[in-house]
């Protein structure tokens, strides 16, 4: 049996269905797993300094110079995304 939300496997766990997206079959029923949720805190600080420079062609300003970071946003078989951050106008901007 398959899972109607991510079409995962259905495993028997304590008597009941369970998917591993938190899907759980109940009588006949699904119901969702309710998942804890976090609050994310975004820190601010000044790390400009320490990172290369490149040149790049801000869409804001037209600044040919800006800051240059790249960060895994998906999973490990996609692409990471690239960062610049114009080192006149602070704007970002991202290159998947």
């Amino acid at each position: 049996m398959f899972c109607p939300r991510c079409s995962g496997l259905l495993m028997p766990n304590e008597g009941k269905m369970k998917c591993s997206c938190g899907y759980v079959q109940n009588d006949g029923t699904l119901t969702e797993k309710k998942k804890k949720t976090k609050d994310v805190q975004v820190v601010q600080e000044k790390f400009d300094e320490s990172l290369p420079k490149i040149k790049h062609d801000c869409s804001e300003c037209k600044n040919r110079e800006a800051y240059f970071w790249t960060r895994q946003m998906r999973s490990s078989d996609e692409p990471e995304s690239k960062f610049y951050k114009c080192t006149k106008c602070s704007k970002i901007d991202r290159e998947d």
